[in-house]
């Protein structure tokens, strides 16, 4: 056991104190000391790099360290070589088919007391989907070109070429254009827009809000397919069309009305036509598919116009009714899933002949079933031809029923 007086106790303990005063001198420094390193490394060191302040510039490869001044040294060989690639998927296919998406202008003529005067009446865009013959053809939006005397197609590197208006149609908002294919180099690839998943990227390619803006791409993905949107062209409040649509949440602003919508691989699944402008409402537009745009292209190019087949109804599909009112309101047989349920028929039409009420339930025509409007419109619209007859299978309350009706063309 070892004893210390007391003045030895004393003196120990003073120097204990010391001790620990110098070591917290330096706490306080050392922690300061540390944050000022970590700024410098997070922060100073990059700059000093980005301006070229340091003396030497660091490379590193696969197996070495290279400086400015030529001297090397060795690596680890597992090091692996660092680099920064700008390029996706995406900027190449910006980069194929930018050239294939184009500018519309709808030149309309003004008449004045002197003369008669031709000013711009507004622009939109449109893709080159074909050349043949050194001729080039273009689709774009019917509302973009109506009421157009003289319509120009600008190229994406600014030349202007006179195009001719080969058909319009109103109803599926589609024109085609034809013009001297000399220039045009680039030829927009065909999807296929009925593989097209909800949820898959999608790219926009147009021109926003006029030329000045001419090829502006904006991204996003495919927010639902087989969207039927109600159009009423004459004004009425009643809806004369419904419109097949893709709908994205990639931007579609005025003027990129007529443009492309691409998938992934750069190629066209749909032609971009409109958009919900609501202010409480965002990223919302709308796209015809391609594959129910093509049978029109082709027959606008070829006989200026659409030949349909007209049944002279107005209806939904039965999915938009509460299931609740499938029973209470249309009284239909719990068995019955899918339809479309007629608002209502238009007077001295095939529908009316045959017929029809509204509150009748079509399941099936020509014994395919039709589960919704958009299968309506494609077995109407591609199956038959004006003057065709065409089985439907209905119901009327729980009643099941079937009419034989002969079609006349659309107006």
């Amino acid at each position: 056991m070892v004893y210390y007086h007391d003045d030895e106790k004393e003196m120990n303990e003073q120097d204990q104190r010391t001790t620990e005063k110098k070591r917290n001198r330096w706490v306080l420094p050392g922690i300061i000391g540390l944050l000022l390193g970590m700024f410098l490394f997070a922060v100073a060191l990059p700059s000093l790099v980005r301006y070229d302040i340091l003396p030497y510039q660091i490379v590193i490869s696969e197996d070495q360290l290279t400086v400015n001044n030529g001297e090397t040294a060795d690596l680890n060989n597992n090091l692996q070589s660092l680099s920064l690639d700008v390029t996706t998927q995406i900027t190449g296919i910006v980069a194929d088919v930018s050239p294939a998406v184009v500018g519309i202008e709808n030149i309309q003529s003004e008449a004045t007391f002197w003369d008669q005067e031709s000013s711009e009446a507004g622009t939109g865009s449109g893709v080159i989907y074909k050349k043949a013959d050194n001729r080039a053809f273009v689709v774009t939006n019917h509302h973009v070109i109506e009421g157009a005397d003289q319509i120009e197609v600008i190229l994406s590197d600014g030349t202007r070429l006179a195009a001719e208006l080969k058909g319009t149609d109103l109803f599926t908002d589609l024109a085609v254009l034809e013009m001297d294919g000399e220039a045009v180099n680039h030829v927009i690839e065909i999807g296929n827009s009925d593989e097209v998943k909800v949820g898959e990227p999608a790219i926009a390619i147009g021109n926003p809000l006029g030329l000045n803006l001419s090829g502006s791409v904006t991204q996003g993905v495919i927010s639902g397919k087989q969207r039927a949107i109600p159009q009423d062209f004459d004004g009425d409040g009643r809806a004369d069309w419904q419109t097949e649509v893709i709908q994205t949440d990639a931007a579609i602003n005025p003027g990129n009305s007529g443009g492309a919508l691409l998938n992934v691989n750069g190629h066209l699944i749909g032609i971009n036509s409109m958009k919900i402008a609501q202010s409480a409402v965002e990223g919302i537009g709308f796209a015809i598919p391609i594959d129910a745009a093509v049978p029109v292209i082709n027959e606008l190019e070829t006989e200026g116009q659409m030949r349909r087949a007209f049944l002279g109804v107005e209806a939904y599909s039965l999915g938009d009714v509460a299931q609740v009112e499938w029973q209470r309101s249309l009284n239909l047989p719990n068995d019955v899933e899918s339809g479309i349920y007629l608002q209502r028929i238009e007077p001295m039409s095939p529908a009316a002949e045959a017929g029809l009420e509204p509150y009748d339930v079509i399941i099936a025509l020509d014994d395919q079933e039709i589960g919704n409007i958009i299968d309506l419109r494609k077995h109407l619209y591609q199956v038959k031809e004006p003057g065709d007859e065409m089985v439907v299978t209905y119901y009327r309350g729980k009643e099941k029923n079937q009419v034989t009706i002969k079609l006349t063309e659309q107006e």
